[in-house]
């Protein structure tokens, strides 16, 4: 049987991914995902009340990681 929230994350046509999927992707806990959106280090929008996070945003998040590392 295969897991739903995997086969989400392996869909290369979303281009919204919910906290919980951006917090799987990125290897973190939902909890820490928030605190990363609400202090604007990772980019969220609202639609329709619901919290999603841009695809692009991920891989961005991990770059802008990357580069302030490697200046430090």
């Amino acid at each position: 049987m295969t897991d739903p929230a995997a086969s989400a994350d392996a869909d290369s046509t979303l281009v919204l991914l919910k906290v919980e999927e951006a917090a799987r992707r990125l290897r973190i806990g939902r909890t820490t995902c928030f605190t990363l959106i609400r202090t604007g280090e990772l980019e969220s929008i609202l639609v329709g009340g619901l919290r999603r996070v841009p695809v692009d945003a991920v891989p961005e998040y991990v770059t802008r990681l990357r580069t302030t590392q490697h200046a430090a």
